[in-house]
């Protein structure tokens, strides 16, 4: 049985308690953020980075929102990163991603992130299976330096399923607002889902570790996901505060 098969995707929250929900989570994570960049403590706190992975209109754009919205804009960075330029294929998968890390006190939230070396690069062709095999100890050895001089890495893959997928297409379709979102790309992805599935399930399996586990959160319900990935962000801070 894959990781994902074990979530429950029937979880939601009602929209008429998701406004109350939303407002007392995005209160705590205010909190949490000052007295890391030492707004409201006498000292700066570690580095906190949120990433994102998940299915094409699995919600991370929504979620990402809803993590940020109550916070100073001054106070976060959120970094999106698509496909390398020609002159960063010319160095180390991992080196796109540095400039982005937060330091002491900051906030940084990537949406996708290295991982796409063993997801689209390893069922796409664009990495040989040598390159994203040995990915798998890089990206861990990556996260354990990162962890071990003090940062708060919290991962998270949205997952939906493939009839939530199509439906959610569908309504971006008819969105003249939302329409730019959907791609051939997207479409084609979708034809390659069981691969993909292997793909996530390989990487969660080799790369949720004790210091960088993997969040896996149920998105077929938005409303539930966004709440959720504030709770989870903000039980990590606790726990390191």
């Amino acid at each position: 049985m894959s990781v994902l098969d074990e979530l429950d995707l029937t979880l939601k929250i009602s929209k008429e308690d998701e406004p109350e929900v939303l407002e007392a989570l995005q209160k705590r994570m205010l909190e949490l953020r000052l007295e890391l960049g030492g707004q409201t403590s006498d000292r700066i706190g570690p580095p906190l980075c949120v990433l994102f992975e998940g299915w094409d209109a699995s919600g991370k754009g929504g979620a990402i929102k809803r993590l940020v919205d109550g916070l100073d804009p001054r106070h976060v960075r959120v970094k999106q990163y698509a496909a390398p330029t020609p002159d960063e294929l010319r160095h180390h998968y991992l080196s796109r991603f540095v400039p982005a890390l937060p330091g002491d006190g900051g906030m940084a939230v990537l949406d996708r992130s290295w991982y796409g070396r063993v997801l689209v690069e390893r069922v796409e062709g664009f990495a040989t299976k040598a390159e994203w095999k040995r990915a798998y100890r890089e990206i861990n050895d990556f996260e354990r330096a990162l962890c071990d001089d003090g940062m708060i890495l919290v991962k998270f893959w949205l997952h939906v399923s493939p009839e939530e997928q199509l439906k959610r297409f569908k309504a971006r379709e008819k969105d003249p607002l939302k329409s730019w979102k959907l791609t051939d790309e997207d479409w084609r992805n979708r034809e390659k889902r069981p691969q993909y599935e292997a793909a996530i399930d390989e990487m969660v399996r080799r790369t949720s570790t004790d210091y960088a586990p993997w969040e896996l959160i149920p998105g077929e319900s938005k409303r539930y996901a966004r709440a959720e990935v504030l709770r989870r962000v903000i039980a990590a801070v606790e726990k390191r505060l």
